[in-house]
């Protein structure tokens, strides 16, 4: 048992001290985007079961109730769901740098995620390399698997992990 225990320690000795506290300062963040309230409640649960820094994605302009009448064409949501190329300008982005896991939420708008979720990732594409990401989502009747298969075919240099629908408390 004593050489065991000596051996153990030998080799953490021979670590460099980054490596050594790497393990006790992963650091987890859930960042969402909720137009309504719903995917916010499901951020909240997420980062209090997982310890997380919690931060939202603002858009620089809010939804209104009009914005997200998705049975209107001429709608913001519409629009922008409509156009693979749009980018709703958010408020602010926060260092993302800290972080080892990054959960990310949305509402499945149109079977995906809102393009302010493009935005956030553009924002922050450097910064997102080497990073796990996994999405999760809220949603009254499409899954989470057509936005999972969106956001590895738009970033496919980024490390996505598998994704979970948040619907229930």
């Amino acid at each position: 048992m004593k050489r065991i225990l000596f051996i153990v320690l030998a080799a953490m000795m021979l670590l460099p001290v980054g490596a050594q506290n790497a393990q006790k300062t992963k650091k987890t963040m859930v960042v969402y985007f909720s137009a309504t309230g719903t995917t916010k409640a499901a951020a909240q649960r997420l980062a209090r079961e997982h310890k997380a820094t919690l931060w939202e994605i603002e858009p620089a302009e809010k939804y209104t109730a009009a914005d997200l009448d998705w049975r209107n064409k001429k709608s913001r949501s519409s629009v922008e769901m409509n156009d693979p190329e749009a980018r709703p300008t958010i408020k602010q982005c926060t260092n993302i740098m800290p972080y080892d896991t990054i959960y990310v939420g949305f509402p499945i708008w149109w079977g995906i995620c809102p393009r302010i979720i493009n935005s956030w990732i553009d924002n922050n594409l450097p910064q997102l390399e080497g990073k796990v990401l996994i999405p999760f989502a809220t949603s009254g009747s499409s899954g989470i698997e057509g936005a999972e298969a969106y956001l590895k075919k738009t970033y496919p240099t980024l490390k996505w992990k598998k994704g979970k629908l948040m619907n229930k408390q």
